[in-house]
């Protein structure tokens, strides 16, 4: 057995002892969307620190803590935080936890991130449903050996977010008179947020938002069979040149006041599992 499927087993072994359910979906829990984990009902909550091999989030937000429960009674593990490249963790620790994920039994992953707009038709707060992305990450989590047992060597990549789940949110948000987007999402490294001209040049090549995550989770995702949704609350606009001044704070007040609505998606999706 590799040193990665060990660790994957030592982890999964591990949160088995506190919960003994399988899970449909896993949920990622973005910048200032951690509420969501209030919907969980029955849940055990896993420190991050406390699971062999996992890393510990270090980013205001962001919880650091897995928990596993129930919503609409369909029993789930979430990601109260994720691990990010520019916090000095390798691509194969940040995307560790999807890993995890599927061990435990996953077959779904939904993803939520903030992300800076860069269409000229968003505005602070919109939700954006993620329908493609553009890798413009420095390192890729799937290189070096592969290990076949967790998926193929060149994994295909021409639908990672899923269209049915895509189709589904969009009939739950006209449901619900909730304003939905769909676009392309750009994952850069970080930290820094992005120049007038950087966001410029992502609109160009095709970019609607831009994160410093999601990308290596979906990755891996899809390397292991999983369908993916995924979805970012835009928390400013950079595009427009007058508004490019941004903090994370700002970033985190945005999130939250999106949040009921995304909550709401992600609710009724995953009783539609």
């Amino acid at each position: 057995m590799s040193e990665l499927l060990q660790q994957i087993t030592a982890a999964s072994d591990y949160i088995k002892q506190f919960w003994q359910d399988t899970p449909v979906a896993g949920i990622i829990l973005g910048s200032g969307l951690g509420n969501l984990a209030g919907d969980i009902t029955g849940k055990v909550e896993i420190a991050y620190g406390d699971i062999p091999y996992f890393p510990e989030s270090t980013v205001e937000g962001h919880s650091g803590k897995l928990i596993l429960g129930y919503m609409q009674n369909k029993p789930v593990v979430a990601m109260a935080g994720r691990f990010h490249y520019y916090e000095g963790f390798s691509m194969q620790q940040v995307t560790f936890p999807v890993r995890v994920m599927k061990a435990l039994g996953i077959q779904t992953l939904f993803i939520s991130n903030a992300a800076g707009g860069m269409n000229a038709a968003f505005e602070v707060g919109d939700l954006m449903i993620i329908k493609d992305h553009i890798n413009l990450q420095p390192e890729h989590p799937l290189r070096g050996r592969n290990e076949n047992t967790l998926g193929p060597r060149f994994p295909d990549m021409s639908e990672p977010y899923a269209k049915s789940l895509i189709n589904s949110a969009m009939k739950i948000a006209g449901d619900n008179n909730i304003s939905l987007h769909t676009g392309v999402y750009v994952g850069v490294q970080g930290p820094t947020f992005e120049t007038r001209a950087e966001y410029k040049y992502m609109h160009i090549i095709g970019g609607d938002a831009v994160g410093m995550s999601t990308v290596p989770e979906v990755i891996v995702a899809a390397h292991a069979g999983l369908q993916v949704f995924a979805m970012s609350v835009i928390t400013d606009i950079g595009i427009r040149e007058e508004e490019n001044v941004i903090t994370h704070e700002e970033v985190l007040q945005a999130a939250k006041a999106a949040e009921p609505k995304l909550t709401l998606i992600f609710r009724e999706l995953i009783q539609q599992l």
